[in-house]
């Protein structure tokens, strides 16, 4: 038995609707089985999904305040008024800003931009900005990825004389600010209310110049992959598209920042956008003034942009850096003052952390303790505390901190993320009633991570053909990731280690004659987690491996389970103790039949793990469900071993097996042995064993331990005395047969353990074990053993 990290949330789709994907569209089952998995169903909406660069996009005007806010900004433009675009200091927010200030330029507009700092002024609009702005001229504002929660800021803009026309995409609160215009995907009819912030900048700009911004689009798609939104419906159009211009891309500043990461920009797909452009373009921000990445988006310089991009890697490591420490601090705090069991919700703070990675700390702390988890930063001097906070599944981090709104004087996000401020004496209130909800809401189960499994595939399944066919469902993301699928019941071909320190495994799995390769980084562990007639459940995901010419469909592992008792020969193992160590503590279950075994095997230091067992009873009283069973000797007699494993078998055995004497190769002596040895003692009347024994037993080509035993035997059946060494035969005995000696019957028993348990192969051995738990169980298991 091996069990799985991750519980596995397996979806099995109608067989019925993925025939009809196959025969409509001619695609591969298992690609047809995703669509149906992912809601996709039918024909129609099949190639949608599959063309979505193809499907147009939605008419910016189903935005309601789309008409008088285009209206306003073109008087503004033609008035040559002051705008202001007004960011966020994330990717999205810079994404956004250049893609307002791009289409305002075009347009001729009198405009500039700006992006609060992080750390002195926070997230969104803030009064002191806007009278600046006042000051200097601004009379129109448009904020891009920010906003919708700016209630008094807004206000005061009115007050100020200036109007502001607010987009924005994270979730509206139940009041919402007075301004001119707000454009907001969750407000009011239109169609998509998944768009990122950069989505909704780019709806804007395609209204005011007419036409779709097309050039527009490597910018969107950054924005859109970094904020992680779902990447369905027009955001997965949206990013299609803006990946295909990314890969062309005329932007000198992507370039140059793709060039000084070593990305090959023909082959940038969102995996490029989340791991290599984001964290670059959020470390500006995280760290200081997020103007430089506005700047190095829209810049026409190529020595300006090289600047820009070699400071940007400079942020990116130090940011790196202070995740880690941070991370340290916040995990050593959390080990020491809340204890997982007591605490269903981390919420974490301290003076001096840099708020601006706090929320790259939470996701960290969500994937080590998987729990909803905030990270806090404490300014003391402003009495605030400052930070985001990260959730799991089941837990709507959004919902329940609104039911904080007395508390929480600043707040925003999603389900999964959210920022916020609150005063530092109001933490550890936030910290109770976050767990109180969750001890409401969520159940044990729940702390155990999901895998949302997206098919069940057969080996046969996993065809080249097929998984280039998978390729089309991308790009992947939130609400498309990239698929799951689970192999149910597998061999293990071929199974080793691979990587400089074995750390990885490379595993070839085979069923029904057809086999796949795989490969699980960080997985060296399972090649002894793993026997070698195991059927394994394996999760994963597909991809293409290509080496010297030949592409072949490859599995990367995520996690793998074994659902069946496993056997583990260790028989003839010479480094037995450091294995034994290796097994987990709360599992392993040490056995020896022979007290004198603890010492010989060198197992002092777990002596007192060491049950030993010397009878029937005994054995009765140990249970091994769940249990790695460990037998470090042979047991006295078979029937032992049989109530110590009667009813179910452990969830492994590890057979050791060791023994002190081998009487597998020693000779049991036949009757006819016994017979000439008898006619032989009648004849000498007496025998000195000690004196003559040896040379008695070179005589007939046997060990000198044969002579003894045998005489042992006459001796427990009352053929002969023994006094001094010297045998005589004892005159008329009864009538014995040789089985009536313990010491025979001892020496046979002994001798079928053996050839039962030591000299067995591997399969003889564990259809024994099948057998000790039940003729049931071992006709059912002839057929796979």
């Amino acid at each position: 038995m091996l069990t799985a990290k991750t519980r596995w949330d397996v979806k099995r789709p109608s067989l019925d609707k993925v025939n009809q994907l196959v025969e409509r569209l001619n695609i591969a089952p298992l690609v047809a089985a995703l669509l149906v998995n992912r809601g996709i169903e039918t024909a129609e909406a099949a190639k949608a999904f599959l063309l979505p660069e193809k499907q147009p996009l939605h008419d910016p005007f189903l935005f309601d305040d789309m008409e008088q806010a285009v209206e306003r900004i073109h008087r503004a433009i033609q008035a040559r008024e002051r705008i202001l675009v007004f960011g966020d200091y994330d990717a999205d927010g810079v994404s956004s800003t250049t893609v307002m200030m791009s289409a305002l330029n075009e347009l001729g507009a009198n405009v500039d931009f700006y992006i609060p700092n992080r750390f002195t002024e926070g997230y969104g609009p803030n009064e002191s900005a806007f009278r600046r702005a006042k000051a200097q001229g601004v009379s129109l504002i448009i904020t891009v990825d920010t906003g919708i929660a700016a209630v008094k800021e807004i206000a005061l803009a009115n007050e100020l004389g200036m109007d502001v026309i607010i987009t924005d995409h994270h979730e509206p609160g139940p009041v919402l600010p007075e301004a001119f215009a707000i454009i907001h995907p969750k407000i009011g009819r239109y169609p998509f209310r998944e768009l990122a912030g950069v989505g909704v900048a780019f709806k804007l700009a395609h209204a005011l110049l007419g036409n779709v911004p097309e050039h527009l689009l490597d910018v969107v798609a950054i924005g859109t992959i970094a904020d992680l939104v779902s990447l369905t419906g027009e955001n997965r159009s949206l990013v299609v598209r803006g990946l295909q211009q990314l890969r062309n891309t005329a932007r000198i500043g992507i370039r140059t920042l793709l060039k000084q990461c070593g990305a090959n920009l023909s082959q940038v797909n969102e995996e490029t956008v989340g791991f290599v452009l984001a964290p670059r373009i959020n470390a500006v921000g995280r760290l200081g003034d997020a103007s430089p990445a506005v700047k190095l988006l829209m810049t026409d310089d190529e020595a300006e942009a090289q600047q820009l991009a070699a400071e940007m890697e400079v942020l990116n490591r130090e940011r790196q850096q202070l995740v880690n420490d941070i991370t340290e601090e916040a995990v050593a705090m959390i080990e020491r003052e809340f204890p997982l069991h007591a605490h269903r919700v981390l919420v974490v703070a301290k003076e001096g952390w840099n708020a601006g990675v706090v929320g790259i700390v939470a996701s960290k702390l969500v994937e080590r303790f998987y729990r909803p988890t905030i990270v806090l930063s404490i300014d003391r001097e402003k009495g605030i505390a400052k930070g985001s906070g990260r959730s799991i599944h089941g837990f709507d981090l959004f919902h329940h901190l609104s039911a904080s709104r007395d508390i929480l004087p600043h707040f925003g996000g999603h389900p999964m993320a959210a920022g916020m401020t609150l005063a530092i004496e109001h933490v550890d209130e936030l910290r109770e009633r976050l767990n109180q909800q969750a001890r409401e809401t969520l159940t044990e189960e729940d702390f155990l991570p999901m895998t949302p499994i997206d098919a069940v595939c057969s080996v046969r399944d996993v065809t080249l053909e097929a998984v280039e066919q998978l390729e089309q469902l991308a790009p992947f993301g939130v609400d498309n990731p990239k698929p799951f699928v689970l192999l149910e019941e597998v061999a293990v071909q071929t199974i080793r280690r691979i990587g400089t320190n074995q750390a990885h495994i490379k595993m070839l799995f085979e069923h029904e004659g057809h086999t796949l390769d795989s490969v699980g980084f960080g997985y060296g562990y399972l090649h002894d987690e793993i026997a070698p007639d195991a059927k394994v459940s394996v999760v994963g995901t597909l991809s293409v491996n290509e080496w010297n010419y030949l592409r072949k469909p490859q599995l990367m592992i995520s996690d793998v389970a074994v659902r069946d008792w496993q056997l583990f020969d260790w028989r003839g193992m010479k480094q037995v103790q450091s294995a034994f160590s290796a097994l987990p503590l709360d599992k392993r279950l040490p056995i020896a039949f022979h007290a004198e075994t603890i010492e010989e095997l060198k197992f002092g230091a777990h002596r007192d793990e060491v049950h030993i067992i010397t009878s029937a009873e005994e054995a009765g009283r140990i249970c091994t469900d769940g249990r790695y069973l460990v037998l470090l000797d042979l047991p006295p007699s078979l029937d032992v071993l049989k109530v110590l494993l009667h009813g179910s078998l452990p969830a492994r055995i590890y057979a050791l097996f060791y023994q002190r004497e081998n009487h597998f190769f020693s000779t049991l002596p036949t009757r006819d042995h016994f017979k000439w040895l008898y006619s032989f003692l009648r004849q000498k009347r007496s025998f000195d064993v000690e004196k003559y024994g040896a040379k008695l037993a070179r005589s007939r080509g046997w060990t000198n331990e044969t002579v003894r035993f045998m005489v042992q035997v006459f001796l427990e059946l009352q053929f002969v005395t023994l006094e001094h060494g010297v045998v005589q035969l004892v005159e008329q005995p009864a009538k014995r047969d040789l089985m009536d000696s313990p010491t025979y019957r001892l020496k046979q028993a002994q001798l079928e353990l053996e050839k039962m348990f030591v000299y067995s192969s591997y399969e003889q051995l564990k259809r024994t074990f099948l057998e000790m738990r039940g003729s049931q169980l071992y006709e059912e298991a002839k057929t796979w053993i």
